[in-house]
């Protein structure tokens, strides 16, 4: 009777769930973009978790092998200086996507456009009557002892009056949900042409999905960059004529100086492929010289020019910053942004929009301790174990102490940085950064990321890519996203509704 009823009992039990990629899959107490605190779906990426408890594990994994090798073949790399195993690498790429709302977008979007026509106007300022210095806005000192305040700008006027025509700036979201600015990149910022072909690997990865959320679209980006290089001279008869400078292939962005050329149809030139003669920039050709009217430049204030910046300069133009004079030829981003690139800046760019528009940020920063403010410098040092530290001119994730994750040893040495340079360093809670789930084998597990959307800037118009960069922290438990320090991506999707 006994072996009866558990028979009756087994033949009555519901066969287990089959397991699915989803099985397991745990927030670890963050803000995660993809699901709820208690395991459900956010509204707007249900049909993404569906899709994904549909396919087989290995379908999933098949899926983004495939995604792997098309980045090989397409030879979308990354180069890394200082390693050892080699200088180039494929940039890790994750195919599930990050989602963001579209009405979550519109805040996103007023809040960008708002902040770069501050800057814009910030940069201008400085080159020429300095009012925010004058009215005690920002103090004086801290534009003269900025590594990127370029004097040999003072008194220039782009064409347009555009400084900064290409802007990335990153964002990232804390435990609370709320998006914060981490920096802005002003100078020669990269990662666009990784947003246009994880976007193409995408609409092949999961293309029944891509078409019922109604994504946002990102390809016409090149067109909409060229349109923008190109409005200062509106006015002009013919054609304008557009390259790419590039340092050459060993720079670490040179795929994206090569793609973005390409799709822009626009030639990719060295310094050595250009000369100044009459004021004016030309192109060596095989057909002889041709005059350029506008130079996306891809190498730093620094290395342009040889004549107004360093002497020993290899990569720029002589003579190039006095066709820039004359009006002759449009650069951009145009020289001394950098100045806003400075992470000590950006702690008062609050300020400067409400200086400047009159408005409150809509999008806030970072709460920002500056080391040369006496008080705020022993807040940090004694601090320290609690705090990220960055140096105000670094990039790539160097320059950095995460107070949380260091030892004794470093947080001394920063400690004594800071005291011996308390103008270049800043300091900053360290934040719950937000995470999403990425394909680890047959199963999921949530990674730190941050978003580097772009803005193009024109005289008429600002334009945010919908979307941008998601940077993915594929070491478990890191906070550090850039591709250099083993960082990966994701596309991120703008979903017009549900």
């Amino acid at each position: 009777m006994a072996a009866a009823n558990a028979q009756s009992s087994a033949q009555s039990s519901p066969p287990p769930s089959p397991r699915n990629v989803l099985s397991g899959y745990e927030t670890g107490g963050f803000h995660d973009e993809m699901f709820l605190p208690g395991g459900k779906p956010r509204p707007i990426c249900e049909k993404l978790a569906d899709r994904l408890v549909e396919l087989p594990p290995e379908e999933l994994l098949r899926r983004q092998r495939a995604a792997d090798r098309s980045m090989i073949q397409l030879g979308i790399t990354f180069n890394v200086y200082g390693d050892a195993e080699g200088t180039e690498r494929v940039i890790p790429f994750d195919t599930l996507p990050r989602i963001m709302s579209h009405e979550e977008w519109e805040v996103v979007d007023a809040g960008l456009r708002q902040r770069i026509t501050a800057l814009n106007m910030f940069i201008h300022d400085i080159y020429h009557h300095q009012q925010i210095l004058k009215e005690g806005v920002i103090p004086e000192h801290v534009i003269q002892s900025a590594a990127t305040f370029r004097p040999q700008c003072v008194g220039l006027n782009p064409p347009g009056g555009v400084w900064c025509h290409i802007t990335g700036t990153d964002l990232i979201r804390d435990a609370d949900g709320t998006l914060y600015v981490l920096e802005d990149n002003l100078r020669c910022p990269s990662g666009v042409s990784y947003v246009l072909q994880n976007r193409m690997l995408m609409k092949q990865t999961f293309p029944q999905l891509f078409e019922a959320l109604s994504v946002e679209p990102v390809d016409d980006y090149p067109s909409r960059l060229l349109d923008a290089l190109t409005a200062s001279l509106a006015g002009r008869a013919t054609r304008p004529e557009v390259a790419v400078l590039t340092p050459g292939i060993y720079n670490s962005a040179y795929f994206e100086h090569s793609f973005l050329a390409q799709q822009m149809g626009v030639a990719l030139v060295e310094g050595r492929d250009l000369f100044v003669e009459g004021g004016c920039l030309y192109m060596r050709t095989t057909r002889g010289p041709q005059r350029l009217d506008v130079l996306y430049r891809r190498i730093d204030d620094d290395f342009l020019d040889p004549r107004a910046f360093r002497a020993d300069s290899m990569l720029g133009v002589p003579g190039l910053m006095d066709a820039y004079r004359r009006g002759n030829v449009v650069l951009a981003n145009a020289p001394g942004t950098g100045v806003a690139d400075d992470k000590v800046i950006y702690a008062y760019v609050p300020r400067m929009i409400e200086f400047y528009l009159s408005e409150q940020a809509i999008l806030p920063n970072v709460p920002t301790y500056l080391c040369f403010e006496k008080e705020q410098r022993q807040y940090v040092i004694e601090h320290l174990e609690e705090l990220v530290v960055k140096a105000a001119n670094e990039a790539g994730g160097y320059g950095m102490l995460i107070g949380p994750r260091s030892t004794a040893e470093q947080r001394a040495d920063f400690a004594e940085r800071i005291k011996a340079q308390p103008r270049n360093y800043i300091a900053q809670p360290t934040l719950a950064l937000s995470r999403v789930p990425v394909i680890c084998g047959d199963h999921l597990e949530g990674r730190h990321v941050d978003l580097r959307p772009f803005i193009i800037t024109s005289p008429e118009s600002i334009f945010v890519l919908p979307g941008g960069l998601t940077r993915v922290a594929l070491k478990p438990g890191s906070l550090v996203v850039n591709s250099s320090q083993g960082g990966g991506s994701k596309d991120t999707w703008i979903v017009k509704g549900l």
